[in-house]
Formats: C-alpha cells, structure tokens, sequence
C-alpha cells in the first residue's frame, strides 16, 4: 500500500532505501575514513541546532537535514581501528536485521505485542546460553547493557537471600529487612556499584576481595572475607573478564566456596563471557555453570548494534519474582502465556532486540563465534608483542583481548594517548590501574585485520617518538 506524505513522497522505499544506502555508504567508509570525530561538539551543535518548525518538513527534507548536520560528527566505533572500549561493529547480517526491527516497529513485552518478537528471543536466548556454558533451564532476558544485565542479576540474588532469611523484598521493601552482605573482586566493573545503587543496597555494602597479580579474584582472600561475618544473606558478584587486564575469576572454585556458606552467586560476563564459545579459551571460565546469574553482553563481542546484553537466572520462579509486574489491562489468556518474557527484563515498552542477536548468531553459527573470539585475542597479542618490541611496557598477561601499555610516567603516557586520538588512525583511550596511568587497547570488532594492529602500531610509535 502506498502512502502519500506531507512533502509528496508517494513511496516510503524510497525514504528507507535512501537511508539504507547513507547507512550503507558510510559503513563502507570506515576502513579509511579518520576514527575520531574532526568535528568539535559545538560545531556540530550548530547543525542540529535549527529552527524549530511551526509546520512539520517533509520525510526526504528531515533525512537529509540529520545527515549533513551528523557529518563529520560520527565516531567510527564500528570500525576496525576503534579499540578504546570494549566495541564490536554490528555484522552485516545483525544490522540488515535492527534495520528491519526498527521498520516493523514491534514491542518486545510478549507474545500478545509481537509473537515473532518472542519466539526471536527464545530461540536466540537457547544458543545464547549454549555458547555460553549456561545451564538450558535458565531464563534470559534482553536488555540494554551490562548495567541492565548485573542490575536484573543482583535483583534476583537480593530477591532470593532475603526469601531465605524469610523476608519478601517486593512487598515490604528494604527498611528493617535483614543486611545484605555483597562480596566482590576489588577490580569488580563499576556498574556493579551502581546497580547496587539503583537497588538500595548501596555500594558500601560491598566487601572486596583481594585481585590476583593479573586482576583476577584472590581464593584464599575470598574465604578470609566470607568467614569473617556470621552466616546470613549474601551475594558474591564475580567477574568473567577485568576491565583492563582481561582476567577472569576462578569461577568453580569460588562458586563452590560461595555456595558452601548458602550465598547467591552473580557473575558479571560482560565480555569475558565470550570465552566460553572457544574450546582454546573455555578453561578460563571454568565452572560458569555453577552460578545462579550472570550477565552478558551482545554488542561487545557477538558484533550486534548497541542496546543489547542478556540478563540469565538459572532460577527462572526467582527471575520473574523480581522483575515481574501486574496490571489491570495485563490480566488475561495472552498476557499469562506471554509471561516468561515479560517478567525477565525492567522495561515494558522495549524494541525487538532478539533479531539482530538471532541473525548475528546465523551469520556466525558456533564456528565462527569461536573464531571471532580467538582471532581478537590473536590480536590483543599481535599488539602486545609489538609494542613490547618497540621498549614499551605492557603491564598485563594478555589473556584475552585486552592489553594496558605504559609509555613511562604518567603525563607521558596521556601524552601519547592523546596524540593517537588526535592522529585519527585509530583511537585508544586511558585507564589508571593500581595507581598508574596506561594505554587501554581493546580488540572486539569482526573486521581488525592484522594489518589494521600493524598501521595502529607504526601510529603509536609515532606518537610516542614525536615530542
């Protein structure tokens, strides 16, 4: 059926192709267009910063006033070259896929919303959670982010230790309930803090957790920490890839020590998680299976477009306690069948983010989830022996795909992180870590070649030998 608009476009194809070949055009740029944005913010303010109409533009106008005013404004995060955050670049296949999602408009909530929707989510969930190592009788839920993710998680454990100790948290809320002991790594990510925020736990509730040499969490201290408090309600939060360092917990063996003293184990997996899809990498996340949620995400190392992560309980009766709501308009036959996926995430109204995780995983299948994953890590060390080479400092075994590199004292190093920013061949950001300044590289995106590390290298050098 054609529809008429204002501005006389007599075809919505024609809008969409034109956005979908503006989209195309500037993804095929990426391999050669500069990294950073050469625009600055209040440059590009001016562009957006037009007259508010008092009769509303044409479809076409509206579309070609947004890309003039974004050009030269953009971040080529989806790049192979970005490597400042934990940033995967969709894959063809998963941004055909949000493109599509976007264009049917459909709401998440249920079935009653969306049955391709659900059935998307389900099917993806179940080889999400076995690329993962996740137990197939959990319940997982879409969300935005590793926020989202450890937020939904830790409201689960919150839920289930305080029904242990005989308290219902949904109903009478936190005063005078019993405390809540939160127990984490000392180089846990700093959304766990917050998510404890947003929950009303606070982070002083957390006890850290001495970190190995390399980031990950001490055993021996974990037992000093859970031993020196009675038994009562607890959440021990781990962590499937540091920040930084790429370090995992030991997963089993903590598990295992948690769940000795009846605590509810929330593990973070934001990207180390992947690991798990690799039989070279998989023995860094040993013993995954034992815990009783964990938290993902999707556009990190599975390359989807930004706004998805899963949210996985391997209690689903304890998932749905604490995220599910009621109302008069929800009560029915359709609302009732829909629950499993409506009482897995904090938001209603959310869009289909279960199709471009369902095409992505197609596009792969499991061998080329793994090769993705190794590759990347591959990689990280291409970098880190390189720069080593070069008389640089890298500061962290590189177990996965993160590497911290010093350029010698503090200033110098922001120096030179700097300069690569403002060079534009590839974009790197700054972390501080045990008390030190560093170059943090993250390798995460499908199309970085070796080829892309090596012209990355020779502009790190470059910045680094120019005064």
């Amino acid at each position: 059926m054609r529809r008429r608009t204002v501005g006389g476009m007599d075809d919505l194809a024609t809008l969409f192709r034109a956005a979908a070949d503006e989209a195309a055009r500037y993804r095929g740029s990426l391999r050669h267009r500069p990294v950073a944005s050469r625009r600055m913010l209040d440059d590009v303010r001016k562009g957006f910063d037009l007259p508010f109409p008092d009769r509303g533009l044409p479809p076409e106008v509206v579309l070609d006033e947004l890309v003039s005013a974004a050009d030269g404004g953009l971040v080529a995060t989806a790049g192979p070259r970005f490597f400042g955050f934990v940033i995967g670049g969709a894959l063809p296949a998963a941004t055909a896929a949000d493109m599509l999602a976007t264009g049917w408009d459909q709401v998440g909530f249920n079935v009653a919303t969306s049955p391709a929707a659900t059935a998307a989510e389900e099917v993806a969930g179940g080889w999400l959670k076995e690329l993962l190592g996740v137990p197939a009788s959990a319940s997982v839920g879409f969300v935005t982010g590793a926020q989202a993710a450890n937020t939904v998680g830790l409201a689960a454990g919150r839920h289930q230790v305080l029904a242990d100790a005989g308290w219902d948290v949904e109903a009478r809320g936190l005063v005078g309930a019993p405390r809540i002991r939160v127990v984490g790594g000392e180089e846990r990510h700093a959304t766990v803090d917050r998510s404890l925020r947003l929950l009303g736990l606070g982070s002083d509730a957390l006890e850290p957790v001495r970190a190995d040499a390399n980031g990950g969490l001490d055993v021996e201290d974990l037992v000093r920490v859970l031993d020196a408090a009675d038994p009562g309600p607890t959440i021990v939060c781990l962590q499937a890839g540091n920040v930084n360092t790429g370090a995992c917990d030991p997963l089993r063996a903590a598990s295992e020590l948690a769940h000795e003293r009846g605590a509810w184990v929330h593990v973070d997996g934001a990207f180390g998680l992947w690991a798990a899809a690799s039989s070279a990498l998989r023995g860094l996340v040993d013993g995954v299976e034992l815990a009783d949620s964990w938290g993902c995400d999707g556009h990190k190392w599975l390359n989807v477009p930004y706004d998805s992560a899963f949210a996985m309980c391997a209690r689903p009766e304890v998932h749905a306690a604490a995220m599910s709501y009621t109302a008069s308009y929800l009560v029915g036959a359709t609302a009732a069948a829909a629950a499993p996926r409506a009482d897995v995430t904090p938001e209603s109204s959310r869009r289909a983010r279960g199709f471009a995780v369902w095409a992505a995983l197609r596009e792969l299948g499991r061998e080329g989830i793994a090769h993705l994953v190794e590759r990347c890590c591959a990689l990280a060390r291409r970098f880190a022996a390189a720069l080593a080479a070069a008389g640089f400092e890298v500061a962290n075994d590189v177990v996965l795909n993160q590497v911290l590199v010093s350029f010698g004292a503090d200033a110098e190093t922001d120096r030179v992180i700097e300069a690569v920013q403002r060079d534009g061949t590839c974009w790197m950001g700054g972390t501080t870590w045990r008390g030190r300044r560093f170059m943090r590289i993250s390798v995460s995106n499908y199309s970085t070649t070796e080829a892309d590390v090596d012209r990355s290298v020779a502009a790190i050098m470059r910045a680094a030998t120019t005064p």
